[in-house]
């Protein structure tokens, strides 16, 4: 548990808690992984599992939670329902991601980097800095929001899935960030699994792409797109959680615009020296001009997680405010 953690819930008080809002959203709860049901029989794919919260080890394998080790199948309905506390060890991390802005919208930026400051060599290479640990926290978060968003610049030099697949939890819709639709169809995050699929990209790009995937045509500037327009897309379309997962120019561009609520870096015990920074800003001459926000640290295993509050600097978005 977080060391800054504390609670007088005890275990079985928040286990039927959890037991009322599996009742709400009308789940049935079974004691290991497999189906839960809905009160009218139809069985849906859930990792539900025995949810009473169980301390983990300093240092645990966090990759064993598929193996429902401890209490987080279920937290993620549990955080959109925000009925109920959960399980301490989880409210630590993943409890301010409960709620939202003014404007409808919650967006959390992820970077994971290494001790100095790196996200990938000079020559680009990233697999892996993080390990177990900080991978897992990643695919929480994936976990938590509507949609995760990434820069055609990772989808191209990474071609990652977007998928939840270390941790239980439902998977998002995935979105790419596509100014001159340089993303082929044959992209992992393209797979047809029956989840969203949305390309933001310039009017005047020619995209072609099969019919099933979403084509939001945006403003550009200089073949950029405003990260409140994407924000304001994606309200528009129902996806009000949103996770922009990289890269590095990507977080960066969402964080000076100031369209992020939090900021999760991820710090893994490693050292690179010369390679691609984790953020790209503008400068500053004095230190007292750097951004300060509120923060918290938590342990991930062997690696670091500074949670970074950045509610006060959030700038309320378009199309989200005028319709709230």
């Amino acid at each position: 548990m977080p060391r800054d953690v504390q609670s007088n819930t005890r275990p079985e008080d928040w286990h039927q808690r959890a037991r009322s809002a599996a009742d709400f959203l009308g789940l049935r709860e079974v004691r290991r992984f497999g189906a839960t049901e809905p009160a009218g029989g139809i069985t849906r794919r859930r990792e539900w599992a025995d949810l009473t919260p169980r301390r983990i080890a300093p240092g645990a394998d966090r990759d064993g939670e598929a193996q429902a080790v401890d209490s987080w199948p279920g937290v993620p309905e549990l955080v959109r329902t925000k009925m109920v506390p959960l399980p301490p060890y989880w409210d630590a991390i993943f409890g301010p991601l409960r709620g939202d802005a003014a404007d409808g919208l919650l967006v959390v930026g992820q970077i994971g980097q290494s001790l100095d400051g790196r996200v990938a060599t000079i020559s680009g290479h990233s697999h892996y800095i993080n390990g177990p640990a900080g991978l897992a926290h990643l695919h929480r978060l994936r976990a938590i929001v509507d949609a995760v968003v990434v820069g055609v610049g990772t989808a191209l030099a990474d071609d990652p899935q977007l998928t939840v697949r270390h941790v239980a939890g439902p998977n998002p819709a995935r979105v790419v960030i596509d100014p001159s639709a340089r993303l082929s169809a044959g992209a992992k995050m393209f797979t047809r699994d029956g989840l969203r699929r949305l390309v933001m990209t310039a009017h005047d790009a020619k995209a072609q792409l099969p019919a099933d995937i979403e084509i939001v045509r945006l403003q550009s500037f200089q073949r950029r797109i405003a990260p409140e327009a994407i924000l304001s897309a994606l309200y528009e379309r129902g996806l009000r959680r949103i996770l922009i997962e990289g890269g590095a120019e990507t977080v960066s561009r969402f964080l000076i615009a100031g369209c992020l609520d939090r900021l999760h870096v991820v710090v893994a015990p490693i050292i690179i020296g010369t390679g691609r920074p984790s953020f790209n800003l503008p400068l500053i001459e004095r230190v007292q001009e750097a951004l300060h926000a509120p923060m918290k640290i938590h342990q991930l295993g062997g690696e670091v997680l500074f949670d970074c509050d950045l509610s006060a600097q959030r700038r309320a978005i378009g199309a989200a405010k005028t319709s709230m």
